[in-house]
């Protein structure tokens, strides 16, 4: 979620803090908080001004309109104060459906005013720029504002001044208080861009001749922002809605989701219900609460959640285990039900994250037979075959009754069964292994009809919900809501207008792409999917990165090798590929912004799919202005992208090819479809596939507030487009575009059939509001909810179905009457090339075996903790060894304190050996076998210690030492690297992440914290950790960056150097010796290792060389 709520105090002290004005703010910073746990003498010492001033007391929970339900104590003292909270602090009480409980309360002093002196202030965020609305008179009885107020709305990167703002908006205020007032408004509006806020209300805002008094604030802030903003918010702690509490687990999952890559949300609805679900993806984990809300299941569903974005085992471990405690607690009478559900991935591998959910019930088994609970699930994806076989199996071995299905069933057919509403079916057994996919399945040449496993109302008749009986004309009676009423006074050319050049067709079989970021597994699946679509070139050019030099990747076409260049500069791209009409971008959150809008500086890009999820809401809206500017089509940010069948996919659009194949994706069908998740395009896939002749062109916009394109850009594109014969909108809560359809179809502008359905239909039934997976997915108003966009959708003449699980079953009715009126023509079936398995994606399912070209048995390094010949690192430190003392003597001419001399020890034992396979021991190993003395084979391993590896002691020392001693924050020496182009040295890991920590780093961490003086510099590099590791969970303080902070923090600290000792033993390289000495211990141990085990002369074998000659020198 990018808008959160933040408390009234939290915002204050913003204000406080930051505004910028002429105006002379009142009462800064005098506000104290109360708690159950406070202490009222001792607030009293903090705040002396409690003592001396009359009082305000009110509830900082996010509650709305607190005056009017009585929950503000005005003109009180503090024992007043006392009195006023007695009957209410830590007690339950309604507001509108949520109940909850009052705990926390804000005291802030009384401000004598009149009523003329209260006005009303805000501001909020929408797609086109920032609107300021301002009302003369405020107060707790200024009622509908948005009809009242004056609005003055400053455009995407236009600035706002005190002229415009007495102009537009100061014409009813008296003219004493307009300058004081414009000065206020401009420098709280500049202050709302600074630090990112999404919605800032004040009201009221009271001006008297003292000055100007913020009386009651709420406001929303943009956490995506956090990278930007760290600086000036700090740790900022956003509360729960009223009526929900917050719970301990929640924090958990949301600090697991911080430190991943992949995205791991929770919330608790009622811990003592019985259906509990444990849902992958944003947009299907919104669907199947739908249909657990439709099916009358609201009481009872436990909580909402979701993880997506291909998360690891160990976090898919951890998530699941948090779900299962909480549900095995309490017993229900009925027992409980837990739905693993999904929509078909497009690049998670299935089998891996549901080994961790595995992992998780075995732990669980017992509990899980006791509480009664009974799993279904459904998945499809990469490797969802294997996935599936090991969750039937832990059903069979435990005993727990696991139901589990496939792409075969309609993808919430699962919550019927679960909830009793139909019959749970015998699934035949489902394929091992994907390595069918390389054939075409299906010997018929024709579309074949749906075999999935129906909805649970699969005996009903298929009904059209919201069918017209005629074309909708210009004209004639549609019921529609305010909003449409608004829309229908304006023109159709305004309302539908394409912006200036940008394309109807963004792709066709020749569209040439340049991916930015070294992504070479979606660069291989586009290549598959070129290959399998019979297309004559490769859809990617080239691809750019800027953290290694210009080269080449190599890459497969079919069956044979071929290469990409790899670009440093985007220039250099465009520059010799002049082709190339589409940029993806791989870029994370924090580069995507700069790359984008560098991108739109060529004219040749007519198309950018942004794939980072986390964007800032402003960067956004600039990119999309930028865009509208020079006609070009945005698709994300926060999305997988789009694909067009035989012709263009972006990145991991579609999945594998076994679902490329099933969907039959490398051929263009008569459907286009439109939606905001990309998991759940998948699924479109997957549906329209089954019920009609496929798919012509499918785009996920992205799940953010403000997607680079909206739905009817891409509505209009298909109306336009001859191939489309009908189309489908998955829509969502959020938002109001849907309502431009309604208006498309009212008004005659679009006359193809369109099928229409927005998920988050359960949003009205909670009690307290639920923020979804998706950013985008909130609704600010009643014309928001997915409820009424669809009853305008059904009413302006889409076809809209009743539920989600009614889906497939319009768009096969809709299909087959467009087929029987002769206006689709189904093409008869041609099989696709095969393609070769990757060798590595058939190691992981288990199909090869492949030698070792190595033997070694004095280290591993795979495990949770390195081993030197079969003893852990934790067990060689409980060994005494006087290398440290006699180091100290011989490096630095000084006897060191004792700790000093266990930390040098530690050094060289964490650095003695890390395997086989790095390069310092490979050349070691094959000089040995090669017959070469000690002395060789060691110089061999030491002669490739360089700064890539081994040598980054001295280089993370220098960096970071810098960086402190100039007095960069961690954030500036971040951004500062970032926009450079350097590697930050002494940060990242090819194995270890902040889930699976290292265990050297750990012990020694744990070492310094405890003996030495001081670690300032350490410190410093652990808050740069804490920023890398948000955007990457590899990119941790390595070994390396470690040893190199940590010594000069000792060398700065142990009281034997001067500064400029120190500081030159750093400078002429004392630190990398550490490395060198610690590592020669390691290389002698391998050179005598394959001494002892009789190791011959090593030859790399052919089969690892990929032999890449001119065509006319090839065999």
């Amino acid at each position: 979620m990018s808008a959160k709520a933040i408390s009234e105090q939290t915002g204050k002290e913003f204000l406080y803090k930051y505004i910028c004005t002429t105006a002379a703010v009142q009462n800064r910073f005098h506000y104290a908080n109360v708690t159950a746990e406070t202490d009222f003498g001792r607030l009293a010492q903090e705040h002396p001004w409690l003592l001396t001033e009359r009082l305000v007391v009110k509830p900082d929970q996010l509650i709305k309109r607190r005056g009017k339900l009585g929950l503000v104590g005005v003109n009180l003292d503090l024992n007043g104060v006392k009195d006023w909270l007695k009957p209410r602090l830590m007690k339950e009480t309604t507001v509108g459906k949520a109940k909850g409980i009052l705990k926390n309360f804000l005291i802030e002093p009384f401000v004598p005013h009149k009523q003329e002196e209260e006005f009303y202030v805000c501001i909020y965020a929408t797609r086109e720029g920032d609107y300021v609305l301002f009302h003369h008179e405020g107060g707790v009885d200024v009622g509908d504002v948005d009809a009242k107020a004056k609005k003055l709305l400053v455009g995407v990167d236009e600035k706002i001044s005190e002229d415009s703002v007495t102009k537009e908006l100061l014409t009813h205020v008296p003219n004493d208080k307009k300058l004081v007032l414009a000065s206020f408004i401009v420098g709280l509006f500049n202050l709302y861009e600074e630090l990112f806020f999404t919605y800032l209300e004040i009201n009221p805002l009271v001006v008297t001749k003292e000055g100007v008094y913020v009386l009651d604030m709420a406001a929303k802030i943009d956490a995506t922002a956090d990278y930007i903003c760290k600086a000036k918010w700090g740790d900022v702690e956003f509360p729960p809605p009223f009526g929900r509490e917050a719970y301990p687990e929640e924090s958990y999952i949301a600090d697991l989701d911080a430190k991943s890559g992949a995205s791991l949300k929770l919330t608790l609805l009622n811990p003592r219900g019985r259906i509990w679900t444990m849902v992958a993806g944003g947009g299907a984990s919104v669907v199947y609460s739908d249909t657990i809300c439709d099916l009358g299941g609201v009481n009872e569903l436990a909580n909402y959640g979701e993880y997506s974005g291909a998360p690891s085992e160990q976090q898919t471990y951890d998530y699941a285990k948090t779900i299962l405690s909480l549900m095995t607690r309490e017993k229900h009478p009925d027992g409980k039900v837990l739905i693993i559900g999904g929509s078909i991935a497009n690049f998670t591998n299935v089998a891996a994250t549901f080994k961790g959910i595995v992992r998780a019930i075995r732990d669980y088994q017992e509990p899980l037979k006791e509480h009664e609970v009974t799993i279904f699930v459904r998945r499809g994806g990469p490797n969802y075959q294997e996935g599936l076989r090991v969750m039937g199996e832990v059903g069979k071995t435990t005993g727990i009754p696991i139901h589990v299905f496939g792409t075969e069933t309609h993808m919430t057919a699962i919550v019927g069964m679960a909830l009793g509403h139909r019959p749970i079916p015998n699934q035949p057994p489902v394929a091992a292994h994907t390595a069918n996919f390389l054939l075409n399945s299906s010997g018929s040449t024709l579309t074949p009809s749906s075999t999935r496993t129906a909805s649970f109302s699969e005996n009903k008749e298929a009904r059209v919900e919201g069918s017209p009986t005629k074309k909708t004309k210009i004209g004639d009676p549609v019921e529609l809501t305010s909003i449409l009423v608004t829309l229908s006074s304006l023109s159709i050319c305004n309302i539908f207008p394409f912006p200036v050049g940008k394309a109807t067709t963004l792709f066709s079989k020749h569209t040439k792409s340049i991916v930015w970021g070294m992504q070479t597994r979606a660069v291989q699946g586009m290549l598959d999917f070129d290959y399998v679509c019979s297309r004559d070139e490769p859809s990617v050019a080239a691809m750019v990165y800027p953290f290694t030099g210009d080269h080449r990747q190599k890459f497969y076409w079919g069956h044979r090798e071929i290469l990409i260049p790899v670009y440093k500069n985007m220039s250099d791209a465009m520059k010799k590929h002049p082709d190339v009409d589409v940029l993806i971008n791989f870029a994370s959150l924090r580069s995507a912004f700069d790359s984008t809008m560098e991108t739109m500086q060529y004219p040749q890009i007519r198309t950018i799919a942004i794939i980072a999820e986390g964007i800032p809401e402003a960067h956004t809206r600039k990119l999309i202005k930028a865009a509208d500017e020079k006609g070009v089509t945005v698709i994300g940010p926060a999305t997988v992208g789009g694909i067009k069948p035989g012709c263009f996919k972006i990145g991991n659009t579609g999945g594998m090819l076994d679902n490329i194949l099933a969907s039959k994706l490398y051929r263009p069908g008569s459907v286009a479809y439109v939606s905001r998740s990309g998991g759940m395009s998948n699924e479109l896939n997957n549906i329209i596939s089954r019920t009609t002749d496929g798919v012509f062109e499918g785009v996920a916009i992205g799940g953010d507030r403000y997607p680079g394109s909206v739905f009817t850009d891409h509505v209009l594109r298909y109306q336009d487009t001859p191939g489309v014969k009908m189309i489908v909108v998955l829509g969502e809560i959020g938002g109001t575009e849907e309502y431009k359809i309604c208006q498309g179809i009212k008004q005659g502008r679009i006359t193809k059939p369109v099928v229409c359905w927005c998920i988050g239909t359960c949003a009205t039934m909670f009690s307290s509001e639920v923020q979804f997976g998706h950013a985008g997915a909130c609704a600010n108003q009643a014309s928001e909810t997915a409820v009424a966009k669809n009853k305008a959708l059904k009413e302006a003449g889409a076809f809209v179905p009743k539920s989600f699980d009614e889906l497939g079953e319009i768009i096969k009715s809709v299909y087959d009457d467009l087929v029987a009126k002769g206006v689709i023509e189904p093409a008869k079936e041609v099989p696709p090339p095969t393609v070769p398995m990757d060798y590595s994606w058939a190691r992981e399912l288990g199909l090869i075996r492949k030698p070792a070209s190595f033997m070694t048995s004095i280290c591993d390094e795979r495990g949770q903790e390195l081993i030197y010949a079969g003893m852990p690192i934790t067990e060689v430190f409980k060994t005494e060894m006087g290398l440290g003392g006699t180091l100290g003597l011989l490096w630095f001419q000084r006897r060191l304190p004792r700790y000093a001399c266990q930390f040098i020890e530690m050094c060289l034992m964490v650095t003695a050996d890390h395997g086989p396979a790095v390069s310092g021991a490979h050349n070691t190993i094959v000089c040995a076998r090669a017959g070469k003395d000690l002395i060789s084979s060691l110089t061999s391993g030491l002669l490739t210690i360089g700064d890539r590896f081994g040598g980054a002691l001295d280089a993370a020392a220098k960096q970071f030492s810098k960086a402190f001693d100039s007095g960069m924050l961690p954030m500036e020496f971040v951004n500062k690297m970032k926009k450079e182009g350097k590697l930050i040295m002494g940060i990242g890991h090819r194995v270890k992440s902040i889930n699976n920590p290292d265990m050297r780093v750990q012990i020694l961490k744990d070492f310094v914290k405890q003996h030495f003086t001081s670690s300032q510099l350490l410190d410093y590099a652990l808050d740069v950790e804490k920023i890398t590791t948000s955007k990457k969970p590899n990119l941790i303080l390595n070994v390396d960056g470690f040893i190199g902070v940590a010594f000069v923090d000792l060398l700065r600290t142990c009281g034997g150097f001067t500064r400029d000792e120190a500081d030159e033993f750093v400078e002429i390289g004392a630190l990398n010796g550490i490395f060198v000495l610690g590592r020669s211990m390691g290389f002698i141990g391998h050179y005598l290792d394959q001494k002892r085990l009789k190791q011959g002369l090593y030859r790399h074998p052919w089969d690892d060389i990929s032999y890449v000659l001119p065509e006319h020198m090839s065999m």
